[in-house]
């Protein structure tokens, strides 16, 4: 079976790394307790070569809010008010010529709830065909005043509406700085990489930190300033091994409290252009048979993406994990095929 399994695996990754748009690439795959494991690199890169986490961060920052939560140091019911300045958070949510500003919550932006719009992908002048063309460095301010000018999608907690946007976890990473009294850098390493003894994973915060180049189409671009704005929602660096340790502690229960993420229950469908994800709880999950049917039929995906190629998924109904990368920042969907045709065809 074991050998069979590899053959499946090996096939489907040399079919997806034989497509033009991709020009390097990582899978490596593994059982809980690791007796099932089997890793292959292309366009020399391996199971330890740095790869862009982009989305795949947010993981990290649902990790930080829910270790704070168990602690007793948050609330999910906590008004956004009280960690940011009125001036900050005004404006930020109108919609049907309501004000809903203050009355967003932190469950609001885990759960992406919230209904803010997304900076990444929307507007004329959206972040990412700007970040396509040029590096620059945003600040958080400077992200909240362009959600300013954005329209939100709908009122806060509208029934089984999800819209995913980056802002909510910029905004969790400012609220875990002033939750902890300290740099998200220092929140992710005292929740996650010492934990785990993490030591090729990190948040990029200075000139000198490595960050890897990102395909764009059959362009090789260096963006490192765009990487160090993207923090709480994209910023950080690590390796498949490295990423294959944490997405297995995160849905073990070793990072925090298991029971506390099993009461979180509520996902809803992402907008059109994210395919069939569903989110809620500060991860995704994709129903493998096109209904959210828990672990009925093929059950789902659990884990996240990233828009530059990058995944971590969990797959219960066969006890596996993938991760990797696909360095393709032109087709946001190829690592999520990736890994639903890895789970779907895997026996």
């Amino acid at each position: 079976m074991t050998t069979k399994r590899i053959q499946t695996i090996e096939k489907i990754f040399n079919k997806t790394t034989s497509s033009k748009q991709i020009h390097e690439g990582i899978l490596f795959v593994e059982n809980t307790n690791g007796d099932f494991s089997y890793s292959k690199g292309y366009g020399g890169n391996d199971i330890d070569s740095p790869l862009l986490m982009a989305s795949i961060t947010k993981l990290f920052t649902t990790t930080c809010i829910l270790a704070l939560l168990e602690k007793g140091e948050l609330s999910l019911e906590d008004k956004l008010s009280n960690y940011f300045d009125n001036a900050v958070l005004s404006s930020i949510h109108v919609y049907g010529g309501k004000e809903y500003s203050f009355d967003l919550t932190i469950s609001d932006l885990l759960f992406q709830v919230s209904g803010l719009p997304d900076v990444f992908e929307e507007g004329k002048d959206s972040a990412k065909s700007r970040a396509i063309e040029e590096d620059y460095y945003t600040t958080f301010s400077e992200q909240m005043v362009l959600v300013k000018n954005l329209k939100p999608h709908f009122a806060p907690r509208t029934k089984r509406k999800a819209y995913y946007a980056d802002i909510n976890f910029d905004m969790l990473g400012e609220i875990i700085e002033k939750a902890t009294n300290t740099t998200l850098a220092e929140a992710y390493k005292k929740y996650i990489f010492e934990p785990l003894a993490l030591e090729s994973t990190y948040l990029p915060e200075h000139e000198n930190d490595f960050i890897p180049n990102i395909y764009y189409k059959d362009k090789s671009i260096y963006r490192p300033k765009v990487i160090r704005s993207s923090r709480a929602s994209g910023g950080c660096i690590t390796t498949a091994r490295e990423l294959m340790i944490f997405i297995k502690a995160f849905f073990g229960g070793e990072l925090f409290n298991k029971v506390i993420f099993e009461k979180l229950t509520s996902f809803n469908k992402l907008q059109a252009s994210m395919g069939p994800i569903y989110y809620g709880s500060g991860y995704m999950r994709i129903p493998l048979d096109g209904l959210i049917t828990l672990f009925m039929g093929k059950g789902e995906l659990m884990g996240h993406s990233g828009s530059t190629g990058s995944f971590a998924f969990y797959y219960p109904v066969k006890d596996l994990f993938m991760v990797g990368d696909l360095n393709q920042m032109g087709n946001a969907a190829l690592p999520i095929r990736l890994s639903m045709k890895l789970a779907m065809t895997t026996k």
